[in-house]
């Protein structure tokens, strides 16, 4: 069904580039280019009734470059033979860009500012492209694979001795030195 829904988006949206991609385990997915998510989302949610943004998410792949967003789409119209449906695009780490879809599903104004927030990943046209977990002056991006926390903020210990489970402390150290230590038992 999913190779159909394929055909079908290359066929209303001229240069997405849809793929569908099988997988052996977990759910089937579709690419399309990053420079048509609007309209691929826009023809999904007009013509094949996917009205529902459940997430849109992000991963960093820091070996290959890009950083994968996806969106998790759900139609509950009972002559739709697609339940949900994942569409992801792939975007150049250094600079992850791609427009918005806040004016598709208004659900995506939060979670595209999460993305933003947690990879960098910038929404063009977001009404809102500010940060929403962290602090609106935080440095960096933390779900971003070479991201290392900062020690202190505004005169505060981020990460204080007094707060941290020192028998995991010493358990990850123990474990990189020996991988196949086994995990206490308390």
């Amino acid at each position: 069904m999913h190779s159909e829904l394929a055909n079908f988006i290359n066929s209303k949206v001229s240069g997405a580039g849809a793929v569908f991609e099988e997988r052996e385990v977990g759910d089937h997915v579709i690419f399309v280019d990053p420079a048509h998510i609007f309209d691929v989302s826009k023809t999904l949610r007009d013509e094949k009734d996917f009205k529902v943004l459940q997430v849109i998410t992000g991963t960093d792949y820091l070996d290959d470059k890009t950083i994968e967003v996806s969106y998790i789409l759900a139609t509950f119209d009972p002559q739709n033979s697609e339940d949900d449906l994942i569409l992801k695009v792939k975007l150049d780490r250094e600079n992850p860009e791609l427009d918005s879809v806040v004016d598709v599903w208004k659900s995506a104004d939060y979670q595209e500012r999460e993305c933003y927030d947690m990879l960098g990943v910038n929404f063009r046209n977001h009404p809102n492209l500010i940060r929403i977990l962290c602090c609106y002056d935080w440095e960096g991006f933390p779900l971003r694979k070479d991201y290392e926390a900062a020690k202190e903020y505004k005169g505060m210990t981020i990460y204080p001795e007094s707060k941290n489970n020192s028998a995991d402390q010493e358990f990850k150290k123990l474990s990189k030195a020996d991988p196949g230590i086994e995990r206490p038992r308390w």
